[in-house]
């Protein structure tokens, strides 16, 4: 059998990259302030940014939009993708929404109350921020592997078990439910285990707490599953994922990701307790309960996505290019954190600038120089991301100071990483000349998205 693991798809349509020169992206980085989200699209060679919403859609999801249903309430297009979103997830309420951030919106302002706190392994940016801006602490519990980039562990996204159990004893009163990321996009995309999510919900039951997962890569989270642990090399993907779910009581999620669709998110719920309340506020602020936010042809888009990103070869194949890439970068020496998750690889920063400050932000100087290099566009997860700076001025830094380089779902192929493995080796040998920023502008939540940036003289 041949050893090369082709892409399980052929290519129907393409977009042209415009090609630019280092001069010109300069230039660009200069007018973008120095931060990678204000640049054009257009200005860019390789997206990395994100996985979210960036990829490539299957012949037969652009078919099935030509069947969506518009109408505003009952469409025969959200009853579709109910029946696909019940089948993956066995919970009985679906509650669509535009994108994942919406619906993390939508039910922290129905269930949370101000002085509350909502433990998980890591909160994302914008789920920490949509609980910040409801007066909620979130606090992540990652396991201590979880922080270390270097350390194998086959699930790193697990969640330190005696300390929700301490956590849940000494602050249950203050809990309203706890959540869980699968797979743990902050920490990596490392997956969690079935044993591991198995005892946080029985210790969540124990204390009277619901279990609300952030299900956004539950199909990567299963197929890691799948490959990792014990017992499940046999079971396909599909009942791994009903397995996962069946431990919570809800979920929310961005179908952008394993939804394989370029807008769209949803909430699940076992029971009814939170549904009028969640019904209500989604009315308020994306829209009637039958399109949560969404065209009726963004649904049936949805309900196809769904299945394909469920299909076994197709997973294999976005694991194994992640794990690809970290083999070129570990021959470069570059280190990132291991092993590879299954939607990005992250650079570990510390490796390629071990001297500089992380007050001038190691990660998001990589990422300058990773798109002047090459024209590539990550994005830090360091220390402007989850950092803050307090009201008299200092500053508090992350753990770790990573580069997420975030892969489109169907859209590059096997020259666009090696094109980028050279960039990245290149970038490496010439770190005694890359620069670190400071921060001169900045809003007060998800500064990442929007703060201005100039070099540190």
């Amino acid at each position: 059998m041949p050893k090369t693991l082709i892409e399980p798809f052929r290519i129907k349509s393409i977009e042209p990259i415009r090609m630019t020169t280092r001069a010109e992206r300069e230039r660009l980085l200069e007018d973008a302030r120095l931060n990678v989200f204000q640049l054009h699209a257009d200005d860019v060679l390789i997206d990395w940014l994100t996985d979210s919403g960036t990829g490539a859609m299957s012949s037969r999801q652009w078919g099935a939009i030509m069947e969506g249903d518009e109408s505003y309430a009952g469409a025969r297009s959200f009853f579709r993708l109910q029946r696909v979103v019940q089948d993956i997830t066995g919970m009985a309420h679906f509650v669509p929404t535009h994108q994942g951030r919406a619906a993390e919106k939508v039910l922290f302002a129905a269930v949370c109350q101000p002085g509350q706190l909502v433990p998980s392994n890591c909160h994302f940016d914008t789920t920490r921020a949509n609980l910040e801006h409801a007066g909620v602490e979130a606090l992540d519990l990652v396991i201590p592997e979880g922080l270390q980039p270097a350390t194998i562990h086959p699930f790193k996204g697990n969640i330190d078990l005696a300390r929700v159990e301490a956590l849940l004893q000494s602050e249950g009163a203050r809990i309203p439910f706890g959540m869980l990321t699968v797979t743990n996009n902050t920490g990596g995309g490392q997956p969690v285990s079935l044993a591991n999510l198995r005892a946080y919900s029985a210790l969540l039951k124990k204390h009277g707490k619901p279990l609300i997962l952030d299900m956004c890569r539950f199909a990567e989270n299963a197929m890691f599953i799948k490959m990792r642990e014990s017992g499940y090399q046999n079971t396909a993907v599909r009942d791994i994922a009903r397995e996962m779910l069946s431990c919570a009581d809800g979920a929310t999620m961005s179908a952008k990701k394993d939804g394989m669709v370029n807008i769209g998110g949803f909430i699940v719920l076992r029971s009814d307790e939170w549904l009028d309340a969640v019904r209500n506020d989604l009315i308020m602020m994306e829209g009637f309960p039958t399109y949560g936010g969404m065209a009726g042809r963004d649904l049936e888009a949805l309900a196809v996505g769904l299945e394909e990103g469920l299909q076994e070869d197709y997973l294999r194949y976005r694991l194994r290019t992640a794990e690809y890439l970290g083999e070129r970068l570990e021959a470069a020496g570059v280190g990132f954190v291991k092993p590879t998750g299954g939607h990005a690889v992250y650079i570990d920063a510390r490796t390629v600038l071990p001297d500089m400050p992380v007050a001038h932000y190691p990660a998001w100087a990589l990422c300058n120089a990773l798109y002047l290099e090459g024209g590539i566009r990550g994005v830090e997860v360091g220390s402007v991301m989850f950092g803050k700076r307090l009201p008299d001025g200092t500053e508090t830094f992350h753990s770790m100071e990573l580069v997420r380089l975030a892969f489109p779902r169907r859209m590059y192929t096997q020259s666009h990483f090696d094109y980028a493995a050279e960039v990245i080796a290149e970038v490496k040998q010439q770190a005694a000349g890359i620069r670190g920023v400071r921060i001169v502008k900045q809003p007060k939540y998800l500064r990442h998205f929007t703060c201005e940036c100039a070099w540190v003289e």
